[in-house]
């Protein structure tokens, strides 16, 4: 009965495993057939594929491209005699009127075209169609592969080759099936073209009505049950997924796949029996050699080295009442280790599992806020750009009566300009991409330049005549620019602007003090933070993002300075002094003769932005180049060959393909004629600049484009 009892959950579990491997068999066996049917639908797309291949070449022979049909026949005729299962090869024109036909005389009146359809499928898409299977005059199946050939004079022919289903026929000869296995394989109205049974009683046939349902509940490719057109019970597995829209089918007999479960049930149950047998015998004979005690002592090793509890077994023998305790102590000892083992691993775990999610959620928010941030800087430009040419426009042709506005939108704009550019840059500052190009330089000529360009500021300035750093003359003036801003935008209406050289000290110390609204003692501790910004009123007529102050900061870091900002208090004025080191003043060089004049060019401006492309095609216009404007790829590789231009300046990011491709493709044509290729984007980032020059690009431009970007982009070398 023990034995019984012992054998009865192996009993269930194994047969449930007979059955599970049994399911699972079942599972592979479809999984199989699937793949051979995916096997049988790639095969196809092969042959196909293949057809459409030498249809294409023969669509290139010279006596085709020339209009030489009757020769063209000639050469047809020769290629259909090398290919067994081709009835034949047909020309049609644009209009679908077969022109001529293999299996004719040159001249021969036209026949009725089998499959009006996917000739006009051909025409209207102009990519290669493979047709329905149908039965010709002579009551000979066959089924059209079509391609589109355009000549070089730009005529549109349709080239059909008529092929016989012997070849997909042979096709499902070469396929392993699995024994009783039906295959076919079947056109895109599912009209059968090669069957592995009946080939010449079921080709054109329709599906039966349990396969349709079956592609009804699955969708493109399933596994289920479906009866075939002799009424058979079969497990079938399709696949739709042709790129010619045909439809390969795998079928085996059902009773195949139950047949195997069935037997191995029935093998184990007989094992079963005879085991229960042989172990009831064999516990009968063991039995009476078992002795309890020592029976409980094994099993308290055995609990010990598996980690279950021990069964307390007092015993009267001495020795084995020591066992006992020993295994007792043993078990508690190790009990003990376990269980700071286990809280050291948890807490390693946790902290490890801590650790892992936290740095994954950082990359995961680095790549979302670089992404952000680029699309963001390339979406504020991209409307930038019409209207900053637009007002360079109206600048050139000097209207008075608008000076004023003109005046308003251009602060407005290079506020927002601004704005797009600190944005961006914080976004360096922290990741640690923003860099300097150092050169000696007079910090006098950056300081008087920028302040010059302060056209609505009051703005003084107490200068030196020179004052020699190394430093990058943009972020220099970027430096300045964001001072003299923050000064204007928090009240003052007397901003004074010193630079001085201390030869003592080795540095020199520009000061911008203002007579503004002022900081106090807290605002002074966070003034050089990211979006840190003195209190405004709801209506934020200041504007601003409260960056310029860190990125000053930054920028002056990696010149080797220091800035630091002081206050006597609100109402008080503020006062920031910028100190950097100094440098020898480099050698006198002669300078260079005059710059000529500015050469009228031919130029190609691609944008997708119509008003950003018109506008600065009328810009260039006024500056007397010959401008052609194009909204895509396609659109611009048309202009370049029709007239190769001397300048052309590329959108990024076009609607067909982008302007790295494009540049690429304008390098082919001009065939190593000298092509001036500007990028002009709203993505300026490093990485952006850099990927437009290795793509071949002469300049990077980034959107907005002033008209000093636009001289430059059309610049004679």
């Amino acid at each position: 009965m023990l034995t019984a009892i012992g054998l009865l959950p192996l009993a269930l579990l194994g047969a449930w495993s007979i059955h599970s491997a049994s399911e699972y068999q079942q599972r592979e066996q479809k999984r199989l057939m699937l793949d051979l049917a995916r096997a049988l639908s790639s095969a196809a797309d092969a042959e196909l594929d293949s057809a459409v291949a030498i249809l294409t070449g023969l669509g290139r022979a010279p006596e085709l491209q020339d209009g030489d049909l009757r020769a063209f026949h000639g050469v047809a005729s020769i290629l259909v005699k090398a290919q067994p299962e081709w009835l034949g090869v047909i020309l049609s024109d644009q209009a679908g009127k077969p022109l001529l036909r293999t299996m004719a005389d040159y001249g021969a009146p036209p026949a009725p075209v089998a499959d009006p359809d996917s000739l006009r499928e051909a025409l209207t898409t102009r990519q290669p169609v493979v047709g329905r299977i149908a039965r010709g005059q002579r009551g000979q199946p066959a089924f059209p592969v079509r391609v589109p050939v355009i000549t070089a004079s730009g005529k549109l022919y349709i080239l059909t080759a008529v092929i016989r289903p012997d070849r997909m026929v042979r096709l499902l000869d070469r396929q392993q099936a699995l024994g009783g296995a039906v295959t076919a394989i079947r056109d895109s109205s599912q009209a059968v073209v090669a069957r592995s049974r009946n080939q010449d009683g079921s080709v054109g046939g329709p599906p039966s009505d349990s396969l349709i349902e079956l592609m009804a509940q699955h969708g493109a490719e399933g596994v289920g049950s479906a009866r075939t057109t002799e009424g058979r019970d079969m497990v079938t597995a399709y696949t739709t997924l042709s790129h010619f829209n045909w439809l390969a089918v795998v079928g085996r007999p059902a009773e195949q796949l139950t047949t195997a479960s069935m037997q191995g049930l029935g093998m184990y149950g007989a094992g079963i029996a005879v085991s229960l047998l042989v172990a009831m015998v064999l516990a009968s004979l063991l039995a009476a050699r078992l002795v309890d005690t020592i029976r409980a002592l094994q099993q308290n090793a055995a609990a010990l080295g598996s980690g279950a509890a021990l069964t307390p077994s007092p015993s009267s023998i001495t020795e084995v009442e020591q066992i006992s305790r020993a295994l007792a102590l043993a078990d508690a000892q190790r009990n003990t280790r376990e269980h700071e083992r286990k809280l050291l691993l948890d807490s390693l775990n946790q902290a490890l599992t801590s650790h892992q999610a936290a740095l994954a959620d950082a990359r995961q928010a680095g790549r979302a806020k670089d992404e952000f941030l680029a699309v963001l800087g390339h979406e504020l430009r991209n409307p930038l750009s019409p209207i900053v040419t637009s007002l360079d426009l109206l600048d050139l042709r000097n209207d008075t009566a608008s000076r004023r506005e003109r005046g308003v939108m251009r602060r407005q704009v290079n506020h927002l300009r601004r704005l797009v550019d600190d944005l961006l840059d914080v976004s360096r500052i922290i990741s640690g991409k923003l860099q300097i190009e150092v050169r000696p330089l007079n910090l006098t000529d950056v300081v008087r330049h920028a302040v010059a360009a302060v056209a609505d500021q009051p703005v003084s300035s107490s200068l030196p005549q020179a004052v020699w750093v190394q430093g990058d003359d943009s972020r220099l003036t970027q430096v300045l620019n964001n001072l003299l801003s923050n000064a204007a935008r928090f009240g003052s209406t007397a901003t004074h602007v010193t630079l001085t050289a201390d030869a003592a000290e080795g540095v020199a110390r520009l000061v911008v003090s203002d007579d503004g609204i002022g900081m106090n003692t807290e605002l002074l501790a966070r003034v050089f933070e990211p979006f840190q910004q003195a209190p405004q009123s709801l209506a934020r007529r200041t504007g601003g993002l409260g960056l310029g102050l860190a990125i000053v900061r930054k920028i002056v870091e990696l010149h080797g300075g220091q800035v630091t900002a002081s206050s006597a208090g609100l109402g008080e004025g503020s006062r920031f002094e910028v100190v950097l080191p100094l440098a020898a003043a480099p050698e006198a060089v002669a300078p260079g003769g005059a710059g000529a004049a500015q050469a009228a060019l031919h130029v190609l401006l691609v944008d997708d932005n119509v008003d950003a492309a018109n506008a600065g095609a009328e810009l260039l216009t006024l500056m007397g180049h010959t401008v052609r404007t194009a909204h895509s790829g396609a659109a611009a590789l048309a202009a370049v060959r029709e007239h190769m231009p001397q300048v052309a300046i590329l959108d990024i990011g076009l609607p067909d393909m982008d302007g790295y491709a494009l540049a690429g493709a304008i390098r082919a044509e001009a065939g190593g004629r000298a092509v001036r290729l500007v990028a002009l984007t709203g993505y300026g980032q490093k990485e952006d600049v850099e990927r437009a020059y290795a793509a071949s690009f002469d300049l990077h431009l980034t959107k907005p484009a002033s008209l000093e970007d636009l001289q430059l982009a059309t610049a004679t070398v």
